[in-house]
């Protein structure tokens, strides 16, 4: 029987983050599937309407990547164009949780693929229990 190629590193981190941000945008979305950028307001469809799943730290960070409380859901224009607004998200979090993150984002985090393959199972499932 021919061995079956683990998938790289790579594309563990990438499947990961594509059902995290699937999981953070629908499970923060009301009955019709809308979402609400947590730094300018503006409300759209999680899946259609430009949401993205906004890191409050960036995700070079890996002690704070796939950290629900990190994660909210943001419009391509503040995410993207205008930088993440870090600041107008550090309001929304308030100062004890941004310093939390913070501090936690200084952690220095290496995970398994073994790990990312389990929080892929994990999400893959709360991501499921949402439909």
């Amino acid at each position: 029987m021919p061995k079956t190629k683990k998938p790289s590193r790579s594309k563990l981190i990438k499947k990961l983050d594509n059902v995290f941000s699937q999981y953070i945008r629908l499970s923060r979305s009301d009955d019709q599937g809308f979402c609400t950028c947590v730094t300018c307001g503006k409300v759209a469809h999680w899946k259609e309407g430009g949401i993205q799943a906004g890191h409050f730290i960036s995700r070079k960070h890996y002690s704070v990547r796939w950290d629900e409380d990190n994660v909210h859901p943001q419009c391509v224009g503040c995410n993207v164009f205008k930088a993440g607004e870090q600041y107008k998200y550090s309001i929304f979090l308030g100062e004890k949780l941004s310093e939390y993150l913070y501090n936690k984002s200084l952690e220095i985090t290496k995970f398994t693929s073994i790990e990312i393959e389990d929080l892929i199972e994990e999400y893959s499932l709360k991501l499921k229990s949402h439909y």
